[in-house]
């Protein structure tokens, strides 16, 4: 079987206390299945970082962005994200969005990020993966705007309403479900994801925060990849099997063929 990660920070991972290095991890990661991981940046400067740390694992890809709960800290630098998004390996923009649940001061500095990013998506043909919480109306209106159904993009670790996945879905957007549904508290979240249609959805970590259970509380990390497939798999009423073919597949569809 083959799962991949669709969204992780592998660079935030603890290395003093709990990792040797990444490779281990990404070997932890691989005795689970779990073969391929798109590393998130949630910088440019991380990003950079996060390369020159990362780069020589060849069963990782990386995204290019500014994460919404960090715009506040320099004005967003469009030359720089399309040349950094350009890079090779780099399969996707962000991650980017809005975020008014943390940070609804910023608002207007995270709509103009997303904005440029959704802009740069459309000129580098490179999906967009988005973060979106408590604002489901704006979010809805910039991708229909500003982004392009061809090129589409993910709504990560998401945890909004049916109604807002499936005009997502219609717009050529993809879906991915996060250890949040393997909580006992997510039952919102759990209905949801065993309605959306499984083409369309991705699974990922977003580690190392939102460990599944039964790791909940502790560090995440990608080869948790596994438990968030297996519950899916529930959900939706199928195997496990199923779900590692199909999300892979969809991983493909949306960020490219694996090399």
């Amino acid at each position: 079987m083959v799962l991949i990660d669709s969204h992780c920070h592998l660079d935030r991972l603890n290395y003093e206390s709990l990792h040797r290095d990444p490779k281990q991890v990404i070997e932890q990661a691989v005795q689970q299945d779990v073969h391929y991981m798109l590393v998130v940046s949630i910088s440019l400067d991380e990003y950079q970082n996060m390369r020159q740390s990362l780069n020589d694992y060849s069963n990782l890809f990386f995204s290019c962005g500014v994460h919404p709960l960090h715009v506040h800290e320099s004005k967003i630098e469009v030359e720089r994200l399309r040349r950094l998004g350009a890079q090779e390996r780099v399969v996707a923009l962000g991650e980017t969005g809005l975020d008014y649940f943390y940070s609804p001061e910023t608002r207007e500095q995270q709509i103009e990020s997303f904005i440029e990013h959704l802009k740069v998506s459309r000129e580098l043909e490179k999906p967009v993966i988005i973060h979106t919480r408590d604002a489901k109306k704006e979010t809805l209106e910039l991708i229909n705007k500003y982004g392009n159904p061809d090129i589409g993009g993910v709504l990560h670790c998401f945890t909004e309403d049916y109604e807002m996945a499936m005009q997502a879905i219609d717009m050529g957007y993809y879906i991915s479900a996060s250890g949040i549904i393997t909580f006992k508290s997510a039952k919102k979240v759990q209905q949801t994801f065993a309605k959306l249609p499984l083409e369309r959805l991705l699974v990922e970590t977003d580690s190392p925060y939102l460990a599944p259970v039964p790791f909940r509380g502790k560090e995440n990390q990608p080869a948790y990849t596994r438990q968030v497939a297996e519950q899916l798999a529930i959900l939706k009423g199928v195997s496990y099997e199923d779900i590692a073919k199909v999300t892979t597949e969809n991983f493909q569809k949306l960020f490219g063929k694996i090399e």
